[in-house]
């Protein structure tokens, strides 16, 4: 069975109309496409908490900050739409820019704080950007839930303290990042690796997990994380954007692990920009998080 496309918001609203007056529950997953199994999974776990799942598909030109990387973003619409027919998502609304963005659009939804630093540090405007579509599309798709990837892990902090500040009524899920067999956090960007780069880009897994292990045994957390940068640049990697602990709720900077946090990094690899996080909690945490990304 295929997926039916929907373009335009006023078709889109007048099904979500006629779900939600039988009473469905509607979730949706915010893509820009070139859809791989970390996106199936947030699909599969839409299904298995809403009655009507819509997977949204639009690559977002307000959240890049680079021209040719926005040129250069995957476009694979038929083959995305395949994907989601397979795994049985119920319509994917793939707006024109124009129709999202028409002329004489002139508001921007900016969200300070979780913003700050990190990813918001090296692509200015990019979190402006998401929440302005974000914004857009809980209000086009009217769903009951969201779910997005727990790899952009700065980015889920900010949708949710976005709907919490504007009161939008839609619960915020997130999912465990999906990973290749050997660790690699999938990513619609892998595919610009070289194959040289792809067999060097696991390394930044493998030396973040690394990492977390040392922090959770008690080591000085600002030695630890020095070593760690030497130790991707060691490892083929061009530059290391950043490289911190974060704390896990809140995002808040923290040189000493007294709390659940997070280890975040975005490093370059040739011409690729690659972010990824993993937990900082037990060392028996992060086995459970290995184990389940190779199963």
């Amino acid at each position: 069975m295929n997926v039916a496309i929907v373009r335009i918001v006023a078709e889109l609203r007048s099904i979500v109309a006629a779900w939600h007056r039988e009473g469905l529950k509607i979730a949706v997953v915010p893509t820009m496409g070139a859809l791989h199994e970390g996106h199936l999974s947030l699909v599969s776990a839409a299904l298995a908490k809403a009655d009507r799942v819509i997977v949204t598909l639009f690559v977002n030109p307000k959240q890049f900050n680079n021209a040719e990387d926005l040129a250069a973003y995957p476009r694979t619409e038929q083959e995305d739409a395949a994907k989601l027919a397979s795994v049985g998502a119920h319509i994917l609304y793939a707006p024109d820019a124009a129709d999202m963005y028409p002329q004489g659009f002139a508001t921007k939804v900016s969200v300070s704080g979780p913003s700050d630093g990190l990813c918001g540090a090296f692509r200015p405007g990019h979190f402006d950007g998401v929440a302005t579509v974000v914004t857009k599309l809980f209000l086009q798709t009217g769903a009951d839930l969201a779910f997005f990837g727990e790899k952009d892990f700065q980015q889920l902090h900010v949708v949710r303290r976005l709907v919490r500040d504007l009161d939008i009524p839609i619960e915020i899920i997130g999912n465990p990042t999906v990973r290749e067999s050997d660790g690699l956090a999938m990513s619609s960007r892998n595919t610009r690796l070289s194959s040289a780069e792809r067999r060097t880009a696991p390394k930044l897994p493998e030396i973040l997990f690394k990492t977390a292990r040392r922090l959770t045994s008690g080591e000085l957390v600002e030695r630890t994380l020095r070593e760690a940068r030497q130790a991707i640049l060691a490892a083929g990697f061009s530059k290391v954007e950043y490289l911190e602990l974060r704390a896990d709720d809140d995002l808040v900077s923290i040189a000493t692990l007294n709390r659940p946090a997070r280890l975040l990094v975005a490093a370059w690899l040739g011409q690729t920009r690659l972010i990824d996080n993993v937990e900082v909690r037990s060392p028996q945490r992060l086995d459970q998080i290995l184990k389940q990304a190779a199963a």
